[in-house]
């Protein structure tokens, strides 16, 4: 015998607009062009254009209302009884144009640019000379197992055993040596070398003139190279015997050198992607900040007018339920991009009152603390909201474009008890570094101490969490002679 029992929970439903409206919201303006695009492909119901809101009773202009035939009969809606018979009659105006897009829709794109990996291009050097099948297949290996730096971090011996494993023949480690000297006669020079210091050494090996100087910096990279790396000038000039101004000589020389010989075939400009602000701040005559979204290639939507007319029709069950199903996805999906709207442009107006001073002048000292709650409160909306919006979304200025995300802080009590943002005090470091001196750069207590008498308390671990947020090395790496 079954038994019924009832039971009672709670449960958290989104509606379909609400999840439209959370697939939407952390898009940038490029993004959700291309999402626009993809729903218009999908969606026949949903079109571009802005609604017509014409008037029931209007009349065509070229109709003569003394016409009996045209008497109570409402000339904005022509009914075609014959669907089949009609409905190729008319031609869109779209189809008729030679490209059949119009020219404000036509996006910029950057020109590709082909380009092959510098493996690639080591391998058509290796081509060029004369090698027989068996070394042109331990070059090629070799040429495959460089890492992105153009060196060589595996030994010969577990290189000659994986092409012997993987071709069934044998390949002696000295066949692995032999072709990996002929390979470092490559351009550019330094590539296919086990490490740092190897690199330095066959590019001066490279060099035509072999003076003085040139005799310090080798001496230097073969005899100190760990004290050069540490910028422990005074133990190299110990080891070298070099005075000061002999050493300033060789470690210019030595600082010309390339310490990752690949990256001079390497295009990493082709991967750079330009960056389009998501909304635009300017200042208006009476000195106000406004703001808006920059919507200039979103085009508006809105339903088409004959399938929705087919909605209403009695139809089957299948082209009901399809049109059905269309025309709501469509008004969830018109109604989400005006959400979206809305909730950034208050989102951004929150932030700009919250921060008015910093977007008045653009100076970073001018930046308060701030967190995704402050604005949450503002706008009456979650946390989650907010970090949606600023997620990846920029903001054009008058002193330049802003990442949101970089607005948000978190602030020190100064000594006086007011609260500043921590992009201040890494200013304040910065600028401390930049006016140091460089043959006795200061350490991070040093700093502290300094950061104090401008009136910033802040203990000397957080002064070394903000040096590496700069990227700024420590004392000892920012000597210089």
């Amino acid at each position: 015998m079954q038994r019924q029992t009832q039971t009672q929970r709670q449960t958290l439903k989104y509606s379909p607009l609400q999840i439209q409206m959370l697939n939407l919201l952390h898009l940038t303006t490029m993004e959700l062009e291309q999402r626009i695009k993809e729903e218009l492909e999908e969606n026949p119901i949903l079109e571009e254009g802005k609604e017509e809101n014409a008037s029931e009773d209007s009349t065509d202009e070229f109709q003569d209302p003394d016409d009996p035939k045209n008497a109570g009969e409402d000339s904005s809606v022509q009914d075609y009884y014959d669907w089949d018979e009609f409905r190729d009659d008319d031609i869109p105006d779209y189809k008729t144009y030679a490209n059949n897009q119009s020219a404000d829709n036509e996006l910029y794109t950057r020109p590709m640019v082909e380009t092959i990996s510098f493996r690639d291009e080591l391998k058509q050097q290796v081509h060029f000379l004369r090698l027989n099948e068996r070394q042109q297949l331990v070059a090629d290996f070799i040429l495959d197992s460089l890492d992105e730096d153009g060196f060589l971090r595996r030994e010969s011996e577990v290189i000659a055993d994986d092409i012997s494993f993987a071709n069934s023949m044998f390949i002696d480690t000295d066949e692995v040596n032999a072709m990996l000297k002929i390979i470092q006669q490559l351009d550019p020079a330094g590539i296919a070398a086990k490490d740092l210091k190897e690199c330095l050494l066959i590019q001066l090996n490279r060099m035509e003139t072999h003076n003085e100087t040139w005799k310090w910096a080798y001496r230097i990279v073969s005899d100190a190279f760990d004290e050069l790396g540490s910028r422990n000038y005074d133990k190299i000039m110990r080891i070298t015997g070099l005075d000061e101004e002999s050493l300033k000589k060789a470690i210019a020389l030595i600082t010309a050198l390339n310490p990752k010989p690949a990256s001079g075939l390497r295009n990493d400009s082709i991967v750079n992607e330009s960056i389009k602000p998501d909304f635009m701040l300017w200042y208006a005559e009476d000195g106000e900040i406004e703001v808006q979204l920059t919507w200039g290639n979103s085009p508006a939507l809105k339903l088409n007018k004959l399938f929705t007319q087919m909605a209403e029709q009695k139809n089957d069950k299948a082209t009901n339920q399809f049109l059905k199903n269309k025309m709501n996805s469509a008004k969830w999906f018109i109604d989400a991009i005006k959400q979206r709207e809305n909730t950034m442009l208050s989102t951004l107006k929150a932030i700009v009152r919250l921060q008015y001073d910093y977007f008045q002048t653009g100076d970073i000292k001018k930046l308060r603390p701030m967190i995704l709650k402050d604005v949450a409160e503002i706008i009456d909306m979650d946390i989650s909201t907010v970090s949606r919006v600023t997620t990846n979304k920029y903001v054009q200025t008058p002193f330049g474009i802003v990442l949101l995300k970089d607005l948000f802080t978190e602030g020190v009590t100064n000594e006086d008890g007011t609260e500043v943002s921590n992009r201040e005090i890494q200013e304040a470091i910065r600028e401390i570094v930049g006016e140091e001196d460089k043959r006795h750069p200061y350490n991070d207590q040093q700093i502290t101490d300094m950061l104090s008498e401008k009136g910033y308390s802040v203990a000397r671990r957080t002064v070394a969490k903000y040096r590496e947020q700069l990227n700024i090395p420590t004392a000892r790496l920012r000597v210089t002679i």
